[in-house]
């Protein structure tokens, strides 16, 4: 019988590799396989697939062919740099771009040397490590702790469809999240530095009001080994969480992810009340609904 609880964690890691790359590089979509999920990266003459499988001994990362060093950097975690925390910034983070159900939900967090330590101390790392019972948990703990130190910005599906009608680009609405997360902050939170986890190419933009030149923006893949960061991660996946239990308890059983149960429920929905209905709840751009 297949572990739940390592093929969810299986499932988010391989989201999150995919998403590191593909805007870089040419990649297929993801696939579910019995025993783990899989995608292929072309990398100039090179074919490099990735593989995240999982089971009762836990989920094992495994990366076929020969990446490049820059490419083996973004998808192998074989040296953990050691992280130099600044005393005191607001990092960023976001839950929800590869999940075709529910929100998609950004938080921007502040933090400084004595928060740090309390953060560390109730168990705060990358969410994707987590189970959802301890992500609530430690949200909990996070918002009595931080108290005013944190801004949510939760985009729900219909109006979700509305900026992607809008912007033709998911990350252009990840860059209008993060950016409006972490200015609502600076203004409680004035900080002159700001972490947030990469999601595109291009540098984060704010708004006019703000000028950007005036911070230390960092962005990096893999930033949730920040504890701000990683703080942000877990307060966004709790709130996605909460979406998800409300639909539950209003009797529509919803699944995060891409996967093929996630199709089935698609499927099925669209026969019952045709295909208009799940613009409040999925992402209507993603391939198992736009190509139906």
């Amino acid at each position: 019988m297949t572990d739940l609880f390592t093929k969810k964690q299986a499932e988010d890691i391989i989201t999150s590799l995919y998403y590191t790359v593909k805007d870089v590089l040419q990649t297929n979509e993801i696939i579910e396989k019995d025993y783990h999920y899989e995608f292929s990266i072309k990398e100039e003459k090179e074919t490099v697939k990735v593989l995240v499988y999982f089971g009762k001994k836990g989920v094992k990362k495994v990366i076929q062919g020969n990446p490049s060093e820059s490419l083996r950097y973004l998808l192998v975690d074989e040296i953990k740099p050691e992280v130099n925390e600044p005393n005191e910034y607001i990092g960023s983070d976001e839950t929800g771009k590869g999940d075709i159900f529910g929100p998609l939900v950004t938080c921007a967090f502040y933090i400084d040397d004595k928060l740090q330590k309390k953060l560390k101390s109730i168990g705060v790392r990358d969410s994707k490590e987590l189970s959802d019972t301890r992500i609530n948990k430690i949200a909990s703990e996070l918002k009595k702790i931080a108290k005013d130190n944190f801004e949510i910005i939760s985009i729900h599906p219909k109006r979700y469809n509305e900026l992607y009608a809008r912007f033709k680009n998911i990350n252009e609405i990840l860059n209008w999240s993060h950016s409006k997360a972490i200015e609502n902050l600076l203004s409680r939170k004035p900080v002159e530095k700001i972490i947030t986890d990469k999601f595109r190419k291009k540098d984060l933009k704010f708004s006019k009001q703000f000028d950007y030149n005036s911070y230390e923006i960092i962005q990096e893949t893999k930033a949730e080994k920040y504890t701000a960061v990683a703080a942000a991660s877990i307060l966004a996946r709790s709130k996605q969480l909460e979406w998800f239990s409300q639909q539950k308890k209003n009797g529509l059983e919803l699944k995060r992810g891409a996967s093929k149960e996630v199709n089935e429920i698609i499927h099925n929905l669209i026969k019952n009340y045709g295909k208009e209905y799940l613009i409040d709840f999925a992402k209507m751009h993603f391939k198992p609904i736009s190509n139906l």
